[in-house]
């Protein structure tokens, strides 16, 4: 690798100005691709197979009215104010103007919506004074019953008595027709009796039947009395959209539409925002954070190499590699189902990589221009040593993203897909434009001074250096690395302790800006109809047999008494059935915001109790719920996932160091910087310490695939800055330095460089901390302090103490391994033999090692 390197260099070099233009075409074709086959990014994300999907497939089969994606638009009086009249009509005709956009369901009128609710609750008031007055009157008519009745007896025994006093008489024959005609009189006013109390409990039935059906139309209003349209005020109103797509394939077009026409609307003295749902589309790329970042990047590259020259040089090759790649990734949004992380992801990974990468090869570069090398011979032995590095460090980046795919959660190895590749792309601008500007600039990548030094000769470049006396380098003392270990542990032990806290949730409104709509609307909601209402739940319940529509209304009537009756939830209301009345679905409205922990408890409460009173199968679904169920099976991959990426640690240190204990002490370091990650991401992004510093509005779960991805290129980072500082320590110590000594040796040749490539990655991560997109933010933190973390504590601090502390066995290993490794040569070594710089001779130190550059 390391010789093909060498040429690959060589060849840059000669043919610079076609390199260079090759690249920039790449980058025209992948700008043409973006305008071509850009696409619709979302907030929103899904995983195929969870038990939320589960039930929305299902509704969309059997319920489409229910399927569709909502949103909420809410309106506010900026007086604070009641709407007025012409406020309401104003709003109801944009309501009647949205449902015609295409992609939209229907839209309700708040208002429509809240009239209809007072209509229903006074017709039940006035339905409650009919049935009074009907019993009243049934109560009046079995009085006058009864009393008919009476009289009726009391005829009968007159009558009787009648009979047996003309029978005693002898007279009943001449008296029997009066007697007979009387008692026909008696037999129809019976028969009118009866005919009354049959007719008086016909009417009672249908009163009771009535009374019945009125009083589930009471519980269902008072069930559903928390799910308002319009505050109680009069000041605040909400338009829910429902649109005719699931949320994840609603066109953005619709949304767009849907926006403007109410952002155009001249409504005095009403102010509109929308919920994230409704405004989740492409953030902004690249802001002011970002540019900061970049800004901080090109100072730490003047300092350190002396030149605007040499800090322009990683700039633009990281500019250009970011550039493809984000423009390819967004120029498949159309055709794959895309986060709008995804992107910013890879442009994150790229900036740093792209920037650290070049690097590398400069400043390699720079010490041989020095040491006399001729420019182009010293662009090709960079490339193919310095380059040699950037290739493994590179691949350990590209392999740890791309594994992110064996956690079978499609969106989670997407942006793996998308890191990894963006992390190709710099590399391959790195080991080819690199060496083409090298060439294109010449000596003009040293400062004017080192020019100057370098006219009198290698000696004069590194101003007497190589015949200055040599400070005596000395290994640390084993107290002091004792100390060291024991302080650097105990620090990230502590920094690590919040992750044991560590809640898992998507962003809501509440995660945004405060100047953002989507939190205004979210906190709007909020204080005028509870927090629940930004967290909606849909259950679905399955009605046994083939329900008639009274016994599809009794089936609903229990569920909802019998889901209203659970802790945390203040609100039920029916949502629709089926057309075969087999399935009902239910709005449930749960006491807390969509992330909070007694909302997520519901949900699972709420999955428990099916079957329901032992005979309706439910199913919960809604954005709270699909949010719970992202966070969960993340939760399930992050243990696979984070073994397969220690294995890959441990292997391939392996590989690099031939050593057994190294990989052990790199990779449990690399385990204690990513949980004290964590821990600082849950410090502030969950329990909100230093808020005002990173602007979090509104504490909250941490972002549900942040510890997955953080796992994956954290810990290609970790494997870069081990591998630059342990080669240089297995270097001196293969060269016959002491053990102990090696390690002193190799923190100095690497350190310089390591500590600018840390302080640009976390440049450029922290840029990202102050990014437009609620879901970004976190990642930036958690990667810069991840990096300031490992590089600065891990990598120069703990495992030198515990190299210092193993010894000559810190580089043991079974004959038997030796014998089956392959020997990989990542600093190039065997290319230096192969390609001697004759001009001058390596200098040796007192030891007789030879000097190791970074």
């Amino acid at each position: 690798m390391a010789e093909l390197l060498y040429r690959l260099g060589r060849g840059s070099a000669r043919h610079a100005r076609k390199i260079i233009a090759a690249w920039f075409a790449v980058l025209l074709v992948a700008g043409l691709a973006f305008a071509i086959g850009g696409g619709t990014l979302s907030s929103s994300m899904s995983i195929p197979g969870t038990p939320t999907a589960e039930v929305t497939d299902r509704l969309a089969a059997e319920l489409p009215s229910a399927s569709g994606g909502t949103g909420n638009i809410v309106a506010q009086s900026t007086d604070g104010k009641p709407f007025t009249d012409a406020q309401e009509k104003a709003i109801g005709t944009l309501t009647a103007d949205a449902a015609k956009i295409d992609g939209i369901e229907t839209v309700i009128d708040p208002f429509a919506t809240e009239a209809e609710r007072a209509e229903s609750a006074q017709a039940i008031k006035d339905g409650r004074q009919k049935l009074a007055d009907a019993r009243t009157q049934l109560e009046a008519g079995d009085t006058q019953l009864n009393s008919s009745e009476q009289e009726l007896a009391a005829g009968q025994e007159q009558l009787d008595a009648a009979i047996a006093q003309a029978r005693a008489a002898g007279m009943y024959q001449q008296a029997k027709p009066e007697l007979d005609k009387q008692q026909a009189q008696l037999d129809a006013g019976a028969k009118k009796l009866e005919a009354g109390r049959t007719e008086l409990k016909e009417n009672r039935s249908t009163l009771e039947k009535e009374s019945a059906k009125l009083d589930q139309g009471a519980s269902q209003l008072e069930m559903a009395t928390e799910i308002r349209t319009v505050s109680e005020d009069g000041a605040a109103a909400i338009t829910m959209v429902v649109f005719t797509e699931a949320q994840m394939d609603i066109e953005q077009d619709t949304k767009d539409a849907l926006v403007a026409l109410f952002d155009n609307a001249t409504v005095d003295g009403v102010q509109f925002d929308f919920s994230s749902e409704i405004t989740q589309g492409v953030p902004s790329i690249f802001g002011p954070g970002e540019a900061i970042g970049l800004v901080v990047a090109g100072i730490v590259l003047v300092l350190m190499l002396g030149t605007f020259v040499g800090a322009g040089l990683p700039l633009l090759t990281a500019l250009v590699g970011v550039g493809i790649g984000a423009l390819g990734a967004l120029s498949l949004s159309s055709v794959l189902e895309m986060s709008s992380v995804t992107p910013m992801l890879g442009l994150m990974l790229g900036l740093a990589v792209g920037i650290d990468y070049s690097l590398f090869i400069i400043n390699r570069h720079r010490h041989q221009l020095k040491d006399g090398y001729e420019v182009r011979e010293s662009i090709a032995l960079a490339n193919g040593t310095s380059g040699n590095a950037v290739v493994f460090a590179g691949a350990t980046v590209f392999i740890a993203l791309l594994a992110l795919n064996v956690t079978s959660i499609p969106f989670l190895g997407l942006m793996g897909s998308v890191g990894a590749a963006s992390v190709l792309i710099a590399v391959l601008v790195a080991i080819t434009m690199t060496p083409a500007l090298l060439s294109l600039v010449g000596t003009k990548i040293l400062s004017r001074k080192e020019r100057a030094a370098l006219a009198t000769g290698p000696a004069g470049a590194t101003t007497g250096a190589a015949h200055a006396p040599k400070t005596r380098v000395r290994p640390m003392s084993s107290a002091v690395a004792i100390l060291t270990a024991i302080a650097s542990v105990a620090v990230l032990l502590v920094i690590a302790t919040p992750a044991l806290d560590l809640r898992l949730n998507l962003p809501d409104g509440s995660s945004e800006s405060q100047e953002s709509t989507q939190y205004r609307a979210y906190t709007a909601i909020s204080e005028n109809f509870g927090e629940g209402q930004n967290g909606a739940l849909l259950v679905v319940a399955d009605l046994p047999g083939s329900p008639t529509e009274e016994e599809s209304q009794a089936h609903q009537m229990r569920i909802a008494e019998a889901l209203f009756a659970q802790d945390d939830v203040i609100a039920v209301a029916p949502a629709g059935t089926s057309t075969d009345r087999t399935v009902a679905a239910f709005q449930v409205i749960p006491a807390e915001g969509p992330t909070s922990e007694s909302t997520e408890e519901l949900v699972h409460s709420l999955r428990d109790l099916s079957p329901l009173e032992g005979t309706y199968d439910i199913g919960v679904a809604g954005s709270a719920s699909g949010n719970v169920d992202i966070s969960e099976k993340l939760s399930d991959a992050l243990p696979f996932y984070l073994m397969v990426v220690v294995g890959l640690s441990m292997l391939i240190l392996l590989l690099v160091f031939r050593s057994i204990l190294v990989p052990i002490i790199a990779t449990l370091g690399f385990i204690l910087s990513y949980y004290a990650a964590l821990g600082g991401v849950v410090a502030i992004y969950q329990w909100g310490w230093l808020s005002a510093i990173f602007g979090v509005d509104t504490p909250g779960p941490i972002l549900s695939f942040l510890p997955t991805i953080l796992v994956g290129i954290l810990f290609g980072l970790a494997m870069d800055y081990q591998l630059f500082l342990g080669t240089g320590m297995r270097e001196a110590f293969v060269h016959g330095a002491p053990a102990r000594l090696a390690v002193i040796k190799g923190v100095r040749a690497g350190r310089a460089v390591v500590s600018a490539a840390a302080i640009i990655m976390i440049s450029v991560f922290g840029g990202f901390i102050f990014a437009e997109s609620a879901m970004i933010r976190p990642i930036g933190f958690a990667l810069a302090f991840g990096v300031l973390l490992d590089a600065f504590v891990v990598r120069m601090l703990l495992i030198p103490a515990l190299m210092h502390l193993a010894g000559d066995k810190a580089w043991w290993l079974p004959r038997w391994l030796e014998r089956i490794l392959p020997d990989i040569d990542v600093e190039g070594a065997k290319l230096e033999r192969q390609h001697p710089h004759t001009g001058v001779e390596h200098a040796e130190d007192a030891e007789g090692t030879a000097r190791v550059e970074a």
